[in-house]
């Protein structure tokens, strides 16, 4: 199944347990994966993207995010 929910730095952070501009951070230094929708000019991920770079992450595969 797939999941569609739109998350914002917020969401991720949520997701990952650090802060909105850790998030930020990683995307201003190309380390989160491209906005899958930017609208007004705000970024957005689809969950599973999110989720699918999580389990990429180095170092983080034994850390596990919180589950939704």
């Amino acid at each position: 199944m797939t999941d569609r929910r739109l998350w914002s730095y917020k969401e991720i952070a949520a997701h990952i347990r650090v802060q909105p501009d850790t998030v930020r951070s990683y995307r201003k230094h190309g380390l989160l994966p491209p906005p899958d929708l930017v609208e007004g000019g705000k970024p957005y991920w689809f969950a599973d993207t999110v989720r699918e770079w999580v389990a990429r992450r180095p170092g983080h595969r034994g850390r596990r995010a919180r589950e939704d």
